[in-house]
């Protein structure tokens, strides 16, 4: 039976005295003996967590018994062991990384949908549909008929904006006025930010997915779908489908990207160590390592052990990395 509770947790929230929370947060984890990251930064805090239950309801509790934390979600998982070896509470300058100044979710954030009236939104032909992910995740499943920007971290996002905002551009103005915005992430913090973004630059009619895609499987059922292909997680899951049922995709632990059934099947795959997409990148000597930390991995499996160096569930510092 699992024995650890993780939650995944964020909120975009005015926090100018962030830095005075910082060791009182770390006192009130360790107390309870709760393992995981937390970031906390002027725009809010983001994380995960894993312990007992009543350890990690303890530590939610102590966060929303501050007035501007009363209302934070989280999402919980459960595991047979736990997912975390350590503790930390960091400072940043931003819970997840766009690098825009004057941009404040708290604020600024378009509209949610509710994921049972997110299909008829996207339906219509003059809603723009924007996925905000990263392109790995994108390759593996998405919207029907969603904007990949392409890029490669969510930092990213900004410059396409500004390029898609320019005459011709997927977001440029139609007779004067700017178009009609949709946009979604895996748990819904990068779309909440990215939101924020497009009403700084002027848009006025915004919509994010609330609760993102998982929220979005987790309630709709597959034959009322408009979502095609799996999402990635950023846990040790590494997708999941509808009623978030783990998927068909494992990670190559070399460059850390997806890989099907067909990607697994290349001559240039070795678990653990490469696939067709890092093969060439990586040296011999990097190999070499690479197999000798597999090699652990499986005797510590063998002997149901966890790895130190197994990549750890939210690993990223939160629900969503950058």
């Amino acid at each position: 039976m699992p024995q650890f509770l993780t939650a995944a947790l964020y909120k975009f929230v005015e926090l100018p005295d962030v830095a005075a929370l910082q060791a009182p947060l770390l006192a009130c984890c360790e107390a309870h003996d709760v393992k995981g990251t937390l970031l906390l930064a002027p725009e809010g805090i983001n994380g995960t967590i894993a312990g007992s239950q009543d350890a990690v309801h303890a530590v939610l509790a102590w966060l929303r018994a501050d007035p501007r934390l009363a209302g934070l979600e989280h999402k919980e998982a459960w595991a047979t062991e736990i997912p975390f070896y350590r503790m930390k509470v960091r400072l940043k300058r931003e819970i997840v990384t766009m690098g825009v100044e004057d941009v404040h979710p708290a604020l600024m954030a378009g509209q949610y949908v509710k994921p049972e009236d997110w299909n008829r939104l996207i339906s219509d032909p003059d809603v723009v549909l924007v996925d905000t992910r990263n392109d790995y995740e994108a390759a593996i499943g998405t919207f029907e008929g969603a904007i990949n920007p392409q890029t490669r971290s969510f930092s990213e996002l900004p410059a396409w904006v500004e390029r898609e905002m320019q005459p011709g551009g997927k977001l440029a103005l139609v007779d004067g006025k700017a178009p009609k915005v949709a946009m979604f992430c895996t748990g819904g913090i990068r779309c909440e930010k990215s939101t924020a973004l497009l009403r700084a630059r002027g848009f006025d009619e915004v919509y994010h997915l609330q609760g993102g895609i998982l929220k979005y499987l987790e309630t709709m059922p597959a034959d009322n779908s408009s979502w095609h292909g799996e999402c990635f997680v950023f846990d040790e899951r590494v997708s999941v489908g509808h009623g978030l049922e783990p998927g068909n995709f494992t990670l190559c632990r070399s460059c850390r990207h997806p890989l099907g059934e067909a990607d697994r099947a290349s001559a240039l795959y070795e678990r653990g160590v490469s696939c067709a997409r890092c093969h060439h990148e990586t040296s011999d000597a990097q190999k070499a390592g690479y197999r000798e930390r597999q090699r652990q991995v499986d005797l510590a499996s063998a002997r149901q052990q966890m790895h130190i160096g197994k990549r750890q569930p939210g690993a990223g510092g939160g629900p969503e990395a950058d």
